[in-house]
């Protein structure tokens, strides 16, 4: 069975604004600053986009820094990795404004 399509957000903008993640389109409440290439990959002065707490938790579990810095660097290839396709399914069809996941410990 092939799942649906998901339709995203006309090109959200850096800062979206009052509560629109700019990964999952949904309406929250709050909101934090991703830089799209990590500061410890150099991005410190880069691109940032609003996301979602569940949203920003689940990227920096699922993908680390350096992946985010080469394959994932900006909110359209995010929102097409493989590794995020479960998640975005679901929370887009979700009402959730926090999740708790944790990295694992090392």
């Amino acid at each position: 069975m092939r799942k649906k399509k998901i339709e995203w957000p006309v090109a959200p903008a850096a800062h979206a604004g009052a509560g629109q993640c700019g990964l999952c389109g949904r309406e929250v409440q709050h909101t934090s600053r991703h830089h799209l290439v990590p500061r410890e990959e150099g991005g410190r002065y880069g691109p940032v986009v609003e996301l979602c707490q569940p949203c920003h938790s689940t990227i920096h579990l699922l993908l680390d820094n350096r992946q985010l810095a080469r394959q994932y660097n900006t909110i359209e290839l995010l929102r097409e990795a493989p590794e995020l396709q479960v998640y975005l399914h679901w929370v887009c069809r979700s009402k959730v404004e926090r999740i708790s996941n944790r990295r694992p410990r090392r």
